[in-house]
């Protein structure tokens, strides 16, 4: 058996179905379901029962579950356990990052590596916390930046961007809704939010609906997949007059003369970002690369 069938069939049990699993492992579900079904053939069994309300294991999936488990906490544990021995010599660092980070973030830390250490070569992933944390766990990445910190002792974490969040209106929503000091998040109520799917930052989506659904916005269910919340969708959408997104104050991507930015009464949404790294790192380059971040973030308003 191989890890990544043994990853595939555990993902699809624990997220109940083949659609959430291939998100959660970032493949398509055609391939996801050979991978699942090339493992049932190697082991002579049949291991999910399919059918229209998701998958579940079999007796012989039940019991496969509990060992691939075991088996992959144990590969995971060994790969964290050999990163701690890896030296600056390694020649690259492996380096995650979220969908709108703010353009100026890396430039000192990263103009400090490239003087130092020189011989260092930053490989940039950019995935979704959910994602990250995958990565993070399995050793696939040696520093991440995360909407929400990482829990467990396995990783040391920092607080580096803290955001106020503002909304993005059509310009003719933004002139009726707008007071003298921005738009309420209240007065947003009937508007559709454009979000991001819950996969990709469970505790961060769960702490922005809860918000918004105390100023009395009907958010609905979140996106249906895992595909990512790019710029382009957000301003289609809210161009159209009958949708609101959120975005901070010096967002990159260029409005056109439709849509607007507008900040919030009371900067009622923070947008919180996360520098962690495993807490065995040995490494000096990646000490001093976090060392150049700014400590319990700064307000990019």
């Amino acid at each position: 058996m191989e890890l990544r069938e043994l990853q595939a069939f555990v993902a699809i049990v624990e997220e109940g179905g083949m659609s959430a699993a291939a998100r959660r492992l970032h493949i398509t579900q055609p391939a996801l379901s050979q991978t699942v079904s090339a493992l049932e053939r190697r082991l002579g069994v049949k291991l999910l029962i399919r059918d229209n309300s998701g998958a579940s294991p079999t007796d012989a999936g039940t019991t496969l579950l509990a060992e691939a488990r075991a088996l992959l906490a144990r590969h995971d544990q060994a790969v964290r356990a050999l990163n701690a021995f890896r030296s600056d010599d390694s020649g690259f660092m492996r380096l995650g990052v979220p969908l709108e980070l703010p353009h100026n973030v890396l430039t000192t830390p990263l103009k400090w590596l490239a003087a130092a250490h020189p011989e260092t070569r930053v490989q940039v992933r950019h995935l979704c916390t959910g994602g990250q944390l995958t990565a993070l766990y399995s050793g696939a990445l040696d520093v991440s930046l995360l909407r929400e910190r990482p829990s467990g002792s396995e990783f040391d974490a920092m607080l580096v961007i803290k955001e106020n969040l503002g909304v993005l209106l059509s310009a003719q929503k933004a002139l009726e809704l707008s007071e003298s000091n921005g738009i309420r998040l209240e007065n947003l109520s009937g508007l559709e939010w454009v979000g991001f799917a819950r996969c990709r930052s469970p505790l961060w989506y769960d702490e922005l609906t809860s918000v918004l659904r105390n100023h009395g916005l009907d958010i609905g269910p979140p996106a249906p997949d895992g595909q990512p919340l790019i710029a382009e969708v957000k301003v289609a959408a809210v161009a159209s007059g009958k949708s609101f997104a959120l975005a901070p104050a010096n967002w990159s991507h260029r409005l056109p003369e439709s849509v607007v930015w507008c900040p919030l009464v009371g900067q009622p949404l923070v947008r919180r970002t996360w520098l962690a790294w495993p807490a065995n790192s040995r490494r000096r380059d990646v000490a001093g690369f976090i060392a150049r971040f700014p400590v319990d973030g700064h307000n990019a308003d």
